[in-house]
């Protein structure tokens, strides 16, 4: 499965009733609900390579992975602008790309 196509599936699945989707009942408790769920499996994804457990990285990850793409969809957010930016960012080293952001003050 690609990021594409796991976009696809909660395309898909947004629009069923939130009694029968996951997807759908992240959806409709909004964004700030979605974000949450994302944190959660975010930082558990850092436990796991923390403890240096690859198998439940992998796990965590794909948590990671799919909560992020329902927090995009719960913005209006395409894969595609994601993707996008990405490759904008191909043109200069990591460094200064981040030298470049502006400082919190």
């Amino acid at each position: 499965m690609t990021l594409e196509d796991l976009f696809e599936v909660i395309e898909a699945r947004a629009e069923a009733s939130p009694d029968d989707s996951w997807t759908a009942k992240l959806l409709s408790e909004g964004p700030e609900k979605c974000a949450e769920k994302f944190g959660e499996e975010a930082v558990e994804a850092i436990i796991e390579a923390v403890r240096k457990n690859k198998t439940g990285l992998i796990k965590e990850s794909a948590d990671a992975l799919f909560h992020l793409c329902v927090l995009l969809k719960s913005h209006n957010i395409t894969l595609s602008e994601v993707m996008d930016e990405l490759a904008s960012r191909q043109s200069q080293s990591g460094l200064a790309e981040k030298a470049s952001r502006p400082r919190a003050e």
